[in-house]
């Protein structure tokens, strides 16, 4: 049996993938100038690929970056990079099935070059994988985290590769998968939206012209992310258990029923990738910070993925938390103190909250079918398309802008 290796660092971040990798390059002015020393632990082994050329698959998942978000990632230095796969949103067109009403969100009104970006999951990884690994930070890959127990300055992590960390601060950002919040006694909210989101890339006959879509049907929200050529990604939201047909369906068969439910608003829908399905749900988790431990991304809420502010959220939530690292090493404060937590869950509070409300908010709007409100949701869509200022009120919440 191999000898344990022990280490102390400064911060231990569990969780390398999209979250995990944003906070480790969010990290790097630090670990550079205040020679914070910082461990990543994931449990899935990273692909070895940086040095081929990029291939993307029709099939490949991708997320909406808010304009926000964007910034954010420019102040890391990643933005650049990150473009090259990107596809702009220059217009966002919200629409109710069988009324009316339809407001569009425009970057021109808001004078930018796009309202966000949408990108593939994997090049994002790889580019920040690939600033990771300029930094001198401490990898710990594939590993799990076996055991995690509370200490008097942070926590102790006995990790499967046989290294044990003693770390100030720890930072949940795995998602939510590994259990070890459940293992700290972290309990969440969790409030079923009964409802199931089957998501594919699907190939349009006519050019997107850079357009996201989101078609409000009685059977729940369709979401048209745009990507490179004429595909584009499918956000098809269903009651639980409908999904079941749709994904044994053929492509032809489901093709004709995604056109009967969205219209031809992108034409004809010529081709569909493979089709996952996922449950959804609204999860919080009722405490997000604890003396020397923080929790980020999905660990922290999962949101519903009809307004896109999951990710975008989560990356605002990176960055608080480094502001708040830095004000506290300024200060004197090791990085898992107290007011250093504190600091960043006053900062997190009022954006978490409120993109929570939003995005809770407009599903369960939308997904009423009553009488009197039916009617009252397209007179409101006409409405936010006619008064400038709420419609450049909601654009900016869109890009992540407003707080």
């Amino acid at each position: 049996m191999s000898a344990i290796s022990q280490s102390r660092v400064d911060i231990a971040i569990i969780g390398g993938g999209l979250v995990g990798a944003s906070l480790g390059c969010a990290l790097a002015a630090l670990v550079e100038r205040a020679g914070l020393k910082v461990a990543v632990i994931e449990a899935a082994p990273l692909p070895s690929q940086r040095t081929e050329p990029w291939q993307p698959s029709f099939d490949a998942r991708a997320s909406a970056i808010a304009g926000g978000s964007a910034r954010h990632f420019a102040s890391l230095g990643v933005w650049e990079t990150m473009a090259e796969m990107a596809v702009p949103i220059r217009t966002i067109h919200v629409s109710e099935r069988g009324r009316l009403g339809v407001t569009r969100l425009r970057a021109a009104e808001l004078g930018v070059e796009a309202l966000g970006h949408v990108i593939p999951n994997a090049w994002m990884g790889r580019v920040l994988h690939g600033r990771l690994s300029e930094l001198p930070l401490a990898w710990h890959c594939p590993a799990r985290v076996e055991t995690i127990e509370p200490i008097a300055q942070g926590h102790r992590l006995q990790l499967s590769d046989g290294s044990e960390l003693e770390a100030e601060l720890t930072v949940l950002a795995d998602g939510g998968r590994s259990g070890l919040k459940e293992r700290l006694g972290i309990e969440s909210r969790e409030r079923p939206y009964d409802q199931v989101a089957l998501i594919a890339s699907v190939e349009v006959s006519r050019p997107h012209g850079e357009v996201a879509y989101e078609r409000f049907t009685p059977a729940g929200p369709i979401a048209l992310l745009p990507l490179r050529g004429q595909a584009m990604e499918l956000v098809w939201t269903h009651e639980r258990g409908q999904e079941r047909r749709r994904l044994a369906l053929s492509d032809g068969d489901f093709l004709a029923e995604l056109q009967q439910a969205f219209g031809d608003r992108v034409g004809h829908f010529r081709r569909v990738g493979r089709r996952h399905a996922y449950p959804l749900s609204l999860i919080t988790a009722r405490e997000t910070t604890r003396p020397g431990l923080a929790v980020l991304g999905n660990a922290a809420h999962a949101l519903h993925p009809v307004a896109g502010q999951g990710f975008n959220l989560a990356l605002r939530g990176v960055m608080d938390l480094v502001v708040a690292i830095e004000a506290g090493i300024e200060r004197g404060d090791s990085p898992g103190g107290t007011g250093v937590l504190q600091d960043f869950e006053a900062r997190r509070d009022a954006d978490r909250d409120s993109v929570i409300r939003f995005s809770d908010g407009l599903i369960r709007l939308f997904g009423l079918d009553l009488p009197l409100l039916s009617p009252a949701r397209g007179a409101g869509l006409v409405g936010l398309n006619l008064i400038g200022p709420l419609r450049r009120g909601l654009a900016r919440r869109a890009m992540g802008l407003q707080r």
